[in-house]
């Protein structure tokens, strides 16, 4: 049943005749050949609607809807390719991902047209999938065939936006061919059968729902479970209800279920594996004992440059072995950093010169940002792919994840991965969710800021940092800010460009530890303006490179 295809088109016209419960959605099942009936007629009528000289981009609006699969089935027949639109972006921003895009052809539902209001969308026809014109302009293209003939490899099939930190997000490409070849290696690494039942939870305007959840299904001929959003308490229920054997996480997904009241009967479920990033080990070993499930962290940029598999024999905290071509480089001399030297306890002792960028060297199939030239030279920086994350390796070649670069903090002259402290901190029993940054020292360089989900206890919390054989002398967070809920995206990755830029003034109750004392106490007003922590002033002036302008 699995198609080997060079192409995403081939093996949507391949479930043509395959009468098998395909897609799960709510209330709706719908086989494998309604699924391939249904990209045809949205493909046909997609030729129809695209204007002469149009670029064929469809710009998708949706939550996780049957609508969605159905047009990035569409897109592949047509030779097109599909933005995915992020629902949380506002006002211009939104506008601008649409436009930038060039999507003469906007597919949303109702529960969405409140973010199109008002909105300048020159030249984009909106459908609305559940709107009363919708059906009336698909019936004539009913009856129409898969055809992949019209497909090519090269032929883009994806727009999808990356989360920077800075500047208007950038659209990452992908050809069907990088898609396919994507979704053919996941299915043979994880063996998928096409009696398994993918659970997609994540978003699909996000990389990982399509290339690392929907893809090896499709050229598996396994099933899709949509879930419109993702539910930490209505994971499990889904997961047993759709007989789900396989599904994908990012962010702090992981965390959220992990956070649900445990059950007796929590391992009477049908997973066979969890496949994402950014679990952690602490969070994997309580999936793995509480649901009887293995998580699979692995690594993989969103452009596609570079990548880590996980193999038999990966230690603990590692995320794969170094393929041919990987080396993490010092970033400011461009020399390849020493190996990692532990302590007894695991504790990474020269994190400073171990700690660098993971940079491809090796050919890779990166292939570029829809009309962002700047942003394509920084990445491709002398024919090399710089990942933008940072990564340390052991001896033996294994990779472990140390943060994005712009998470490095400078503590009294150090360099501090915030990962790493992060997945101790994650530790804390109260500990529900965990996120580590730096915000400025009032005189030079960083100071650690962890900002906790949870039962927090300032005691007990200090005492627990104490025992940590691997928390380095300057790791320890100077504050903890408590919230009751980690602010985070639509693909459950923490908010930490705003948790950073409101530091310590911020509604939530922060605990600090000053200099010298073992303990927390709560931050008064008077402390956040003091000179141990207060930002503002000349110290803040000086620490820029300027000096207070005297009269």
């Amino acid at each position: 049943m699995a198609v080997e295809g060079r192409t995403v088109a081939e093996a949507v016209a391949a479930r043509w005749g395959d009468h098998r419960p395909g897609l799960w959605f709510e209330e709706r099942v719908l086989t494998h050949h309604d699924v391939a009936a249904g990209a045809a007629a949205r493909a046909a009528l997609f030729d129809d609607l695209l204007p002469a000289g149009a670029v064929p981009h469809v710009g998708v609006l949706l939550d996780n809807t049957p609508e969605f699969p159905l047009w990035l089935g569409a897109a592949a027949l047509a030779g097109a390719a599909v933005a995915g639109v992020n629902p949380t972006r506002r006002g211009a921003e939104l506008a601008r991902d649409v436009l930038h895009t060039e999507c003469p052809v906007l597919v949303t539902e109702r529960a969405h047209l409140p973010l199109l209001g008002g909105l300048e969308l020159p030249g984009v026809r909106v459908l609305v999938t559940d709107g009363p014109e919708y059906g009336a302009l698909l019936a004539p293209y009913l009856g129409a065939v898969p055809d992949a003939s019209r497909a090519a490899p090269g032929d883009r099939i994806l727009l999808y936006f990356t989360s920077g930190s800075t500047g208007a997000p950038k659209a990452a490409l992908c050809s069907q061919g990088r898609l396919a070849a994507a979704g053919h290696s996941l299915a043979g690494q994880f063996g998928v059968r096409p009696d398994d039942v993918h659970y997609v939870c994540m978003p699909m305007f996000h990389g990982n729902a399509v290339i690392a959840d929907w893809a090896p299904a499709l050229v598996a001929g396994a099933g899709v479970a949509l879930r419109r959003r993702f539910s930490a308490s209505g994971f499990l229920c889904d997961v047993r209800r759709y007989r789900a054997t396989y599904f994908t996480y990012v962010g702090r997904a992981v965390q959220y279920i992990l956070a649900t009241e445990p059950r007796p009967d929590d391992r009477d479920n049908p997973l066979r594996l969890g496949f994402g990033t950014e679990a952690g080990a602490v969070d994997a070993a309580a999936f793995a004992e509480r649901f009887g499930v293995r998580l699979v962290e692995g690594y993989g940029s969103s452009e596609g440059g570079a990548a880590i598999q996980w193999s038999p024999g990966t230690p603990a905290g590692a995320v794969g072995r170094a393929a041919p071509g990987l080396v993490v480089l010092d970033q400011e001399s461009g020399q390849e950093c020493p190996p990692a030297v532990f302590d007894s306890g695991g504790r990474l002792l020269n994190g400073e010169a171990a700690i660098g960028e993971l940079v491809n060297r090796a050919p890779n199939p990166f292939e570029g940002y829809w009309r962002n030239t700047a942003a394509e030279a920084e990445r491709r920086r002398g024919g090399w792919y710089w990942t933008g994350d940072l990564f340390y390796r052991d001896t033996e070649g294994y990779l472990y994840f140390a943060g994005r670069t712009d998470d490095r903090i400078r503590v009294d002259g150090e360099n501090l991965a915030a990962a790493v402290i992060e997945n101790i901190v994650a530790r804390y029993e109260g500990a529900e969710a965990v996120a580590v940054y730096g915000i400025p020292d009032p005189v030079t360089g960083d100071q650690v800021m962890a900002t906790v989900a949870g039962r927090f206890d300032p005691l007990d919390f200090a005492e627990f940092l104490l025992a940590q054989p691997d928390l380095g002398t300057k790791m320890a967070p100077r504050f903890v800010r408590v919230v009751e809920r980690m602010p985070v995206t639509a693909t459950n990755k923490i908010q930490r460009a705003a948790l950073r830029k409101e530091g310590v003034r911020c509604a939530d109750p922060v605990w600090w530890r000053p200099p010298g004392e073992r303990t927390y106490r709560l931050l008064t007003p008077e402390d956040a303006e003091g000179p141990l922590v207060s930002t503002r002033g000349p110290s803040s002036v000086r620490r820029q490179g300027l000096e207070p302008r005297t009269r």
